[in-house]
C-alpha cells in the first residue's frame, strides 16, 4: 500500500513538473526566491494601476460636466518587478495563427444629443462625427462589410450604453470617431489614433478624462474595467489596427492639407476601448480648433474624404488578416 501511494505521489509530481515546463513556469523548487519579489509586482498592479485608470475616467469632473481640483498622492518607488506573466496573453497565441477574418465593423460616432463635444467656429464636434460615420459606413458596405453605427441620430448616449451596442452586436471591429480640440496652441492641427493602453502623457490623460466623462459606469463597474486594461490580448492587434487607420488618414488627407501634422499612434484608457470585447481604435480625424482645418471641416467633399481616409485604413487592416501572407517558402 506505502508503494502505490509512493508511485502515485511521484506520478503526480512528474506531471505537475511536465505543465509546469510547458507553461514556462519555473520547477516549484525554484520559484521560492521569486515569490516575494511577485507579491510586491501584484500589489503596484492592483494599486498604482487602479489609481490610474480611476483618476483618467473620473478626474477631471463632478459627473455633471463641471470640472474640479483633485489630489493625487504619489505612489511609493517601483520595486523591480518578476516578469509580468499574469498579465499577458499566452505567448505565441497570434489572431493571425487561426485566420480570423474581418466581416463586421462598429462605427461609434463620438458625442451626441446634450453632449457637443469640441465646438469651435461654429462647429459641433457631434455633428462632425455622426456625417463622417454615415459616410463611412457606406463605403464599407460597398465592399461587403457588415456595418452598425452606435447612434444613428443627434442622440444623447452614455459610454455604457455605446459599449453595450457593440458587445451585443458581437462584431470584428470598434472605430469611435471624434474631432480634437488645442485651443491653446491655435497652430496644432493634425490627426492621431489611439489603441488600448496606459499613459502618463498629462495631455492624452486630460483628453481621456475628457472623453471618459459621461461613461455612465459607476466603482462597482471598476474592478472588470481594469481587468479590460490588463487583458490585453486585444492590444497587440488593437495597435496594429491603429497604425493602418493612421497611416489612411495622413496619407489621404495630406494632398487636401499639406501642413497636416501626423500626430502618430497613441495608447490611452478610453473606456470605449477598456469595455468593448473586440479590437477598437479612438480616431481623432481633425483639429476643429485650428482655422484652416475648421474651414475644411465646413466643406461635406472635405468630410467625404475623411471618410475615405478611415475606410482606407480599415480595408488595409481587414485585407491582412483576410489575405494573409504565406509563410511557405
Amino acid at each position: 500500500m506505502a508503494d502505490v501511494r509512493l508511485r502515485q505521489s511521484i506520478l503526480k509530481d512528474a506531471i505537475r513538473e511536465n505543465v509546469d515546463a510547458i507553461e514556462g513556469r519555473l520547477p516549484r523548487g525554484l520559484r521560492r526566491a521569486d515569490r516575494m519579489r511577485r507579491r510586491l509586482f501584484r500589489a503596484s498592479v492592483f494599486v498604482v494601476v487602479p489609481l490610474a485608470l480611476f483618476l483618467s475616467i473620473n478626474a477631471l469632473t463632478t459627473g455633471k460636466g463641471e470640472r474640479t481640483d483633485f489630489l493625487v498622492v504619489s505612489a511609493p518607488p517601483a520595486v523591480p518587478a518578476a516578469p509580468a506573466t499574469v498579465v499577458n496573453a499566452p505567448i505565441g497565441l497570434e489572431p493571425s495563427l487561426f485566420r480570423l477574418e474581418v466581416r463586421s465593423v462598429i462605427i461609434d460616432p463620438g458625442h451626441g444629443g446634450t453632449d457637443p463635444g469640441a465646438t469651435a467656429s461654429g462647429i459641433a464636434e457631434k455633428d462632425v462625427t455622426l456625417d463622417v460615420a454615415r459616410r463611412l459606413r457606406d463605403l464599407l458596405v460597398e465592399q461587403k462589410i457588415t456595418v452598425s453605427l452606435t447612434r444613428e441620430t443627434d442622440a444623447t448616449l452614455s459610454l455604457k450604453d455605446r459599449v453595450a451596442f457593440a458587445n451585443a452586436k458581437k462584431s470584428d471591429l470598434f472605430v469611435s470617431i471624434h474631432v480634437n480640440s488645442l485651443p491653446s496652441v491655435k497652430d496644432k492641427r493634425g490627426v492621431e489614433t489611439y489603441f488600448l493602453g496606459t499613459t502618463t502623457d498629462p495631455h492624452i490623460q486630460q483628453l481621456a478624462g475628457d472623453e471618459n466623462r459621461s461613461s455612465g459606469y459607476t466603482m462597482a463597474d471598476f474592478r472588470r474595467l481594469l481587468e479590460g486594461v490588463l487583458a490585453d490580448s486585444r492590444q497587440g492587434e488593437s495597435r496594429k489596427f491603429a497604425e493602418s487607420v493612421q497611416g489612411g488618414l495622413v496619407t489621404s488627407l495630406r494632398p487636401v492639407v499639406p501642413r497636416l501634422q501626423d500626430r502618430g499612434v497613441r495608447s490611452a484608457p478610453f473606456v470605449v476601448l477598456i469595455a468593448t470585447e473586440m479590437p477598437g481604435i479612438l480616431a481623432e480625424v481633425a483639429t476643429v480648433s485650428n482655422d484652416e482645418e475648421a474651414r475644411h471641416l465646413r466643406d461635406p467633399g472635405y468630410r467625404q474624404q475623411i471618410a475615405q481616409a478611415l475606410s482606407n485604413g480599415i480595408l488595409a487592416y481587414a485585407e491582412a488578416r483576410n489575405h494573409p501572407p504565406s509563410r511557405r517558402s
